[in-house]
């Protein structure tokens, strides 16, 4: 039998039992065999504005993976009203109203745990002022909670 066949075993019998127990009214703590933990996620995104100007701006963004390994990666976040992505570098960003995903090209869609992949884009705002950070961030489904950073915009 495979590791990974394994595995499953063990965490089926392991979810059976807790279910058994939760239904019977009893507290236990189930502690699962080495190795068998279900794939750790967990990330964080540091999002700079690099520079503003009438009616646009530039964006550096940097992904760090705080779990497993990834082979492919798509980032979403929401953009606040009026703001858009004009051109990107290193991702192909995609906005369907103020949601946009950026995704990995053929050369960065690997990210291993702990490591990092940037990219950038030019973007367009309505009003005056500077662009607004977006709150946070999604990394392949799962919310971004460590590391998150905006930096202020400069002015040029």
């Amino acid at each position: 039998m495979t590791t990974r066949r394994k595995r499953a075993r063990r965490r089926a019998w392991a979810a059976s039992v807790a279910g058994a127990l939760i239904a019977a009214g009893t507290t236990w703590a189930v502690q699962l065999p080495a190795g068998a933990a279900p794939a750790a996620a967990g990330c964080g995104v540091d999002y700079t504005v690099s520079s503003v100007w009438q009616g646009g701006f530039g964006a550096d963004v940097k992904i760090t993976n705080f779990g497993d390994a990834l082979s492919s990666w798509s980032l979403k976040w929401t953009f606040a009203p009026g703001q858009t992505v004009t051109q990107a570098w290193n991702a192909d960003v995609t906005l369907n109203s103020s949601q946009v995903t950026a995704a990995n090209v053929s050369y960065n869609g690997s990210i291993p745990s702990g490591g990092s992949a940037s990219f950038g884009f030019n973007g367009a705002f309505s009003g005056s002022g500077t662009p607004t950070a977006p709150s946070s961030f999604s990394l392949n489904g799962v919310t971004c909670t460590g590391g998150t950073a905006t930096t202020p915009p400069t002015t040029t």
